[in-house]
């Protein structure tokens, strides 16, 4: 008999980027909440997209402790620093293996070479020193919690190219890192040419595992974490976002008409950052 499984989800409030103009809205540039994933047996539990910083990851770290479980993994869902940087701290703490997809491992190098000019200079002193790409990747995509099969499910392009998703079927649910938002302004920074249409075909696919419960990268905590409204949202942002990029010629024209058709999310420095990439000088 398979051990029955649950989740919990922990969520890293916004923290200040050293970044001294203001959004254009007035705004502090900040950078959005993060959602870290704990899945847990009886024994046992696999943590999904550990944080940025040092202190994000520690209170993680002691938030996992806390559990009793003994992490036996660490997956990563795509290459983006905010999501794995503290992968290694963590697992150093529990003597956990990392674990990614074959393309998100590339695209962790990837965040690893740019440290410097954009993840460093954004947080300055804030990161661990050493950021080493230790995922391997599970045989066939796939690997257990406690006889639970957890199946990675590659996707393409979301926010950023060669994402995935970590797919509990035991208990419906999809841990879908930057696939899915909720309640927070979606990073459109690399959601040039046809990215947004790809985007939509990631949508699809996380729609097409008919999960409950989807985990969002970035969340609003008060928001659940139903299924079927986080990605009509996500999916329904997208839409509205690549309309108004044909009704407006300026990014602040863009930014102006996001803000008004979604006042709610939070975080609109993200899409600031976006507009300025969809709208280059």
């Amino acid at each position: 008999m398979l051990a029955n499984i649950t989740y919990d989800v922990f969520v890293a409030a916004p923290i200040p980027q050293s970044v001294i103009d203001l959004v254009p809205n007035g705004d502090k540039r900040m950078f959005s909440p993060l959602s870290t994933t704990l899945i847990s047996g009886e024994r046992d539990a696999v943590l999904v997209d550990p944080p940025l910083t040092i202190d994000q990851t520690t209170a993680v770290g002691d938030w996992v402790e806390a559990s009793g479980k003994r992490l036996t993994h660490i997956f990563v869902t795509h290459g983006h620093g905010d999501h794995w940087f503290g992968g290694p701290q963590l697992a150093a703490r529990f003597g956990a293996q990392m674990l990614a997809s074959a393309g998100t491992i590339d695209q962790m190098k990837l965040n690893v070479s740019i440290r410097p000019a954009f993840w460093d200079a954004l947080f300055p002193g804030q990161i661990a020193v050493d950021t080493p790409v230790t995922a391997v990747v599970p045989d066939g995509n796939r690997f257990e919690l406690e006889g639970n099969e957890l199946r990675i499910v590659e996707v393409g392009h979301s926010d950023t190219d060669d994402t995935s998703v970590l797919h509990a079927p035991a208990i419906d649910l999809v841990v879908a890192g930057d696939v899915i938002y909720n309640g927070v302004h979606q990073f459109l920074r690399e959601a040039t040419g046809d990215g947004i249409d790809q985007w939509r075909r990631a949508i699809d696919i996380v729609e097409a595992l008919n999960p409950r419960y989807v985990v969002a990268g970035h969340k609003n905590e008060e928001l659940d974490d139903d299924a079927t409204r986080t990605i009509a949202e996500t999916r329904q942002y997208l839409d509205v976002a690549q309309s108004l990029l044909a009704q407006h010629d300026s990014a602040l024209g863009f930014f102006d008409a996001m803000l008004e058709r979604f006042p709610d999310r939070l975080n609109a420095g993200a899409l600031w950052g976006g507009a300025v990439a969809l709208y280059p000088r």
